[in-house]
């Protein structure tokens, strides 16, 4: 035998057996660490995380672990002896850093839902550890020549349309994180990767600590007037938690804040409250954002111009629905005169009230939401007071749950048998109608210290196949509502309302996901389509009957209420759309503007909302030094996506008001074609397939009240 034979040989033993010893390694290489519970498969029902023995002290080994894992099973397609091939390289790559991607799961449910200062310290440990990782993969040559070999035989090879698409989309992910650069290239970006990584991370816990750090503590009671009974109960329960017994507080917590700008009289404190919590990040302090946003911006452009692209908001972009900096541009600037002639005209009509009332001072941003409410009693008779009795937070998950069995025929069944990272988190097993597992919901609804503010939706693990057999999904939905008191339950605002039911959407995605793959690929002008949607249904009479029944006497929401509650479902657009379109051309001005001389965060803002012409007691919903969206949460350049999605959601739900706003077909139609391919399938070509044709903007400019 020659010497090539025999080289060729021993590279084929040592490759099997490092395959052979590849899965084995994910859990049982690891026996002498035990109390870990991550070096081992856990033993709970449907190998949920076990929350109760999960320890701080745990993570880094465990990432440092997934890593070494990762590593190797990277080298041994590299080093596979056979030409690459989709099975060999793809799916290997597919699979790949699961150990990893299992504990990072759990690490980041805790960071954003109860951090403490031990996981922020341990975060700053990890995050260039995991970043840097993913550079290695990304950047290396070898790798890369084996998924180009793949690629560049895409169409002679049978492949099913899953696997073209994600074929494509790993290429080009490979392209978009500097596979083509030259060497020195190489070493840059990973380089402004590891430096954003700490800089993204610094940002959020800035914040954080921000929010914690301001209350507004009353201690006369005269300064309560105007606010109503279940406000007054949350802030003697906050100040009670604070070792404040006798007193109320109040936080820049939005649950906390918006009843305080809603009802409080006395201006001077609104005004406080309002600007403790506009100025979040902006205070010249340790926590200040300022330097760290300027830093993300040039790191990002620099990023963005090594791989190409002019700014980084075409960058960013490019693999959306929209394409271009410039359409989303062009989106958001027609919508944009539509909501600032609407809050003109509500700004107006607010001034009249205040003028009556001969209250002797020009409407500002902290006035905003208190005439708002009484405009809103003048108009329609309503009041928020009125209406939380009938949404009580039980009562609200049931009208999600009811919903979704009406669409889907699903199941949810309280468990109480699966450890928590909270005692106030609850656990659903979700099941299909016919009681066949399809995964676990796990939620978590109220604010604390140890949770960053916002509400979203997560995985503790996503849903793909392994060896033909469905690996059902764990999701997540963290908000932050009103609490209960000693007295009432957790009674929800309408906007908190939607809220639950938008988060719910997204975990819907994550549940009913059908795909293959662990990799996901979803448009971010896609990402909320799913849980926009749900919005849609919150109110309509026909669910509300199903769902809102007062807590203390079990009545069913009345008629009359429910028409009041739609009659001023266009109440506040101009506001509500003008503080968001706000924001999201901010956060596109952020990144496709080129920086040549010293940014100053304030004044660029400023100039931005000058050059818009906003001229109304309204702030961007975010400004820029507590924009976690943008400069910590995954929605740089992304912001507008609400928006572009709401046009999908109000085209399609078009189709549910066309058939039956619980009609089972379209809803299956839409899970089918959707939910299930949710990251698996193109898109656009999906949505099409779904609504027979292109989305429409009509629909969304009626909903908003932009047309009749």
């Amino acid at each position: 035998m020659s010497y090539r034979n025999n080289k060729r040989l021993l590279k084929f033993l040592a490759f099997s057996l490092l395959i052979f010893l590849l899965p084995t390694a994910r859990f049982s290489l690891l026996a002498q660490e035990d109390s870990n519970p991550f070096f081992s498969a856990y033993k709970t029902p449907f190998e949920a995380p076990p929350f109760d023995r999960i320890k701080p002290e745990h993570f880094l080994p465990a990432v440092k672990k997934g890593l070494e894992l990762q590593k190797a099973e990277i080298e041994a397609i590299i080093n596979n002896p056979q030409p690459p091939s989709f099975e060999n390289t793809i799916v290997a790559l597919d699979q790949s850093g699961q150990f990893l991607s299992r504990v990072m799961a759990v690490f980041g449910a805790l960071q954003g839902a109860n951090s403490s200062p031990e996981l922020r310290k341990i975060a700053e440990q990890i995050s260039p550890l995991t970043t840097e990782a993913r550079s290695s993969i990304y950047l290396n040559e070898k790798l890369f020549s084996r998924v180009k070999a793949v690629y560049d035989q895409k169409n002679k090879l049978k492949l099913d349309p899953e696997q073209r698409f994600v074929l494509e989309k790993i290429y080009q992910d490979f392209v978009r994180s500097g596979a083509l650069l030259k060497a020195e290239d190489k070493e840059k970006l990973a380089r402004i990767d590891r430096e954003l990584s700490l800089l993204s991370l610094k940002f959020g816990n800035n914040l954080l600590q921000e929010t914690n750090n301001f209350k507004l503590v009353i201690e006369n009671k005269k300064d309560l007037e105007g606010l109503p009974p279940n406000a007054i109960a949350s802030a003697a329960e906050t100040a009670r938690k604070m070792g404040l017994e006798g007193k109320w507080v109040f936080t820049t917590q939005v649950p906390s804040l918006i009843p305080f700008l809603q009802y409080a009289k006395k201006r001077e404190l609104r005004e406080r409250l309002f600007k403790a919590y506009i100025s979040r990040g902006d205070n010249y302090n340790e926590f200040d954002n300022k330097e760290i946003i300027k830093k993300i911006i040039r790191l990002r452009t620099e990023r963005a111009q090594l791989l190409g692209y002019p700014t980084f908001a075409h960058y960013a972009i490019e693999p959306n629905m929209a394409r271009t900096p410039e359409k989303v541009e062009e989106f958001l600037l027609q919508l944009w005169g539509y909501a600032l002639e609407r809050a003109r005209l509500e700004q107006k009509e607010m001034q009249e009230i205040a003028d009556e009332e001969k209250a002797g001072f020009k409407i500002e941003p902290w006035d905003w939401w208190y005439y708002a409410e009484k405009l809103r009693k003048k108009k329609y008779n309503l009041e928020e007071d009125e209406i939380r009795p009938y949404f009580s937070l039980e009562n609200v998950k049931n009208g999600i749950f009811t919903l979704a069995n009406l669409l889907y025929g699903l199941k949810f069944e309280k468990r109480s048998d699966l450890p928590v990272y909270h005692p106030e988190v609850e656990v659903y097993e979700v099941k299909e109608s016919n009681g066949q597992h399809v995964g676990l919901l796990y939620q978590d609804f109220f604010p604390r210290a140890s949770k960053r503010s916002g509400a979203w939706s997560g995985a503790l693990r996503r849903q793909a196949y392994e060896k033909g057999k469905r690996i059902a999904p764990i999701a997540t939905m963290v908000c932050n509502f009103t609490r209960p008191t000693e007295n009432t339950p957790a009674l929800l605002s309408l906007s908190e309302v939607e809220t639950c039911f938008h988060e719910f959407g997204h975990a819907l995605a994550t549940l009913l996901a059908n795909g293959r793959y662990h990799k996901r690929f979803v448009p971010r002008d896609g990402v909320e389509l799913p849980s926009q949607i749900m919005e849609n249904w919150a109110f309509q009479p026909e669910l509300l009957k199903k769902y809102a029944f007062h807590y203390k006497t079990g009545e069913t929401i009345p008629e009359e209420l429910i028409q009041k509650i739609n009659n001023s479902s266009l109440f506040n657009q101009g506001f509500a759309s003008t503080e968001y379109l706000a924001a999201s051309l901010l956060d596109l001005y952020w990144h496709k503007t080129i920086f040549q001389d010293e940014i100053d965060v304030n004044q660029f803002e400023q100039e931005i909302m000058n050059k818009l012409g906003l001229d109304v007691a309204i702030v961007p919903r975010y400004r820029s030094t507590y924009f976690q969206h943008i400069f910590s949460g995954g929605y740089s350049a992304g912001y507008y996506v609400y928006i572009w999605a709401e046009v999908l959601d109000s085209d399609a739900f078009e189709a549910f008001k066309e058939k039956g706003l619980f009609d089972r077909k379209t809803a299956l139609k839409f899970r089918k074609e959707i939910l299930e391919k949710y990251g698996s399938a193109d898109f656009l070509q999906q949505y099409l397939k779904f609504r027979g044709r292109e989305p429409r903007i009509e629909p969304l400019l009626k909903k908003r009240g932009f047309v009749n």
